[in-house]
């Protein structure tokens, strides 16, 4: 099951087809997004042949040469841009990967370095299971916290009433709730049910959760630069919209065909940029963070050994949440 979740919603979409279904695949694929503009692009190409079969125009000294050298530019170009997008959803992927150790590791350090061996073993187990649904919910909360959803949801049922009516005003919840943990393990320490050399490890645990979440919080918060966006768009847009006007001189008839098949390559890789640029959406091809969540939750609640565990979330048409 573990191996199953690594993949990401586009992976599980289209892994599952043969290469001549993966042809004409619609859900998921840049030709999703662009088809409106291809449209356009090919009916502009149509037309201008057209009037140059017709009317003889637009058979001046303009050739190919040109869109071939600003073509092999752009393509250098979006490259470069795309790599840079592929790099923050990566990002944001090892970040999730890291959070779920983390995540088992808080659990492991809650249910064996916290109580004394002289304390009431019911108590103790109360104490671990209060601690540990705390780290589930805040998986959950963080997860909410990344999209922008506004209530905790499925969060706050590892949690107080109050402590989950109190996140509706915060306005970051998952660091409340660490907050929430730090002030238990010191209530605990009190009390003497941790030991002072094992409170330094569990609060590291809290430190690297809260440097998991300035990582993502970092991708989220900084796009790519918008006017090194906006040049894409224009370049790309100028380039495929004057391409029918190069070509068809040389080809003639054959103009809508190339012009489709080049305008597709270029809006299908500036639209794969924008898509892939913020990985913690809800869109097809970001990260399946509540299938991470949930595993997590499971995970976390097997140590509890509890027995009303939630099934892992299957995929929706295909498509991991």
């Amino acid at each position: 099951m573990c191996a199953r979740l690594y993949y990401t919603r586009a992976v599980l979409l289209l892994g599952k087809r043969s290469w001549l279904g993966l042809l004409f695949v619609l859900r998921g694929t840049p030709l999703a997004r662009i088809w409106l503009r291809l449209l356009v692009v090919v009916s502009v190409a149509v037309g201008v042949t057209l009037v140059h079969e017709k009317y003889g125009v637009f058979d001046s000294a303009l050739t190919t040469v040109p869109f071939s050298l600003v073509g092999l530019a752009l393509g250098i170009f979006l490259g470069f841009r795309n790599n840079t997008s592929y790099d923050r959803f990566w990002e944001g992927r090892k970040l999730w990967g890291t959070l779920v150790n983390t995540t088992r590791t808080c659990a492991r350090q809650i249910q064996t370095l916290i109580g004394k061996p002289d304390s009431d073993a019911r108590e103790i187990t109360e104490t671990h299971r209060e601690l540990t649904h705390r780290v589930i919910a805040y998986v959950h909360c963080f997860r909410h916290h990344l999209r922008d959803e506004a209530h905790p949801g499925d969060a706050a049922v590892f949690l107080s009433p109050d402590e989950a009516k109190e996140l509706e005003n915060q306005s970051n919840p998952p660091q409340v709730i660490l907050h929430r943990l730090a002030q238990r393990y010191r209530e605990l320490w009190q009390q003497g049910e941790i030991h002072p050399l094992h409170l330094a490890h569990l609060d590291q645990s809290l430190s690297d959760l809260t440097n998991l979440q300035g990582a993502c919080e970092r991708i989220k918060s900084t796009p790519i630069p918008a006017s090194y966006t906006v040049l894409i768009h224009r370049l790309v847009a100028s380039y495929v919209f004057a391409l029918p006007f190069g070509l068809v001189s040389t080809i003639g008839p054959w103009t809508p065909a190339v012009v489709a098949m080049v305008a597709y390559a270029f809006l299908g890789l500036d639209a794969i940029g924008d898509e892939i640029e913020e990985p913690f959406g809800t869109h097809i091809n970001d990260l399946p963070l509540a299938t991470l969540s949930r595993m997590i939750e499971i995970n976390l609640r097997e140590r509890l050994e509890e027995r009303d565990l939630p099934k892992a979330l299957a995929p929706i048409n295909d498509v991991m949440r």
